[in-house]
C-alpha cells in the first residue's frame, strides 16, 4: 500500500513537471523576442513591403506561439503590420488608439520609435494574450526600434 501511493506521489510529480515544461514552451522568452525583432528589422530592411505581408500574414517564422511583429508609420501613427491574428482590427488605426490596460500604450510605444535608428526601447505594458479576449491581461514587455520611415516592435508576455 505505501509503494502504491508512492508511485502516485512520483507520478503526480511527473505530470506538474511535464506541465509546467509544456507552458513555458508555449510562450516565448525576452531573448526569442529580441531575436525576432532583429529578424524584422532584418526583413524591413531587404524589402519593406514583402516584410509587412509577411509579417501581416504571420509567414516566414513571424509568428511564433505569442511572438509576433508588429510596425506603425513614423510620421503619421498609422499601424501597418500586426502579427497577432487577433488584432487584425488595428490595422490601418493610429497608433494612438492603442491603450494598454493601465497607461497609454501606443504614445509610449510612439516614443520609443523616434529614439535613433538601432537604438532599442524597453516598453511595459498590460496587454491580453493571442488567443484570449480582453480579460485578463497580462504583463507584457516589448522590445522597439526605429527601421528607417517605420517604428517596429515585438513583445513577449512576462
Amino acid at each position: 500500500m505505501i509503494r502504491g501511493l508512492m508511485m502516485g506521489v512520483v507520478a503526480a510529480a511527473a505530470l506538474a513537471l511535464s506541465a509546467a515544461a509544456v507552458a513555458q514552451e508555449s510562450h516565448g522568452t525576452a531573448q526569442e523576442a529580441r531575436a525576432l525583432l532583429d529578424k524584422v528589422v532584418a526583413a524591413v530592411k531587404a524589402d519593406k513591403t514583402k516584410a509587412l505581408a509577411m509579417f501581416n500574414k504571420g509567414e516566414g517564422g513571424f509568428r511564433d506561439r505569442d511572438l509576433y511583429p508588429f510596425c506603425f508609420n513614423i510620421s503619421d501613427g498609422e499601424i501597418v503590420a500586426v502579427g497577432n491574428p487577433n488584432t487584425k482590427g488595428l490595422l490601418g488605426l493610429d497608433r494612438g488608439t492603442l491603450k494598454g490596460a493601465t497607461k497609454g500604450l501606443g504614445l509610449d510605444v510612439y516614443t520609443a520609435a523616434q529614439k535613433p535608428e538601432g537604438e532599442i526601447t524597453e516598453v511595459s505594458y498590460l496587454f491580453p494574450r493571442p488567443g484570449s479576449d480582453t480579460t485578463p491581461v497580462s504583463k507584457k514587455v516589448s522590445f522597439v526600434t526605429r527601421v528607417g520611415d517605420l517604428g517596429c516592435g515585438v513583445g513577449y508576455y512576462k
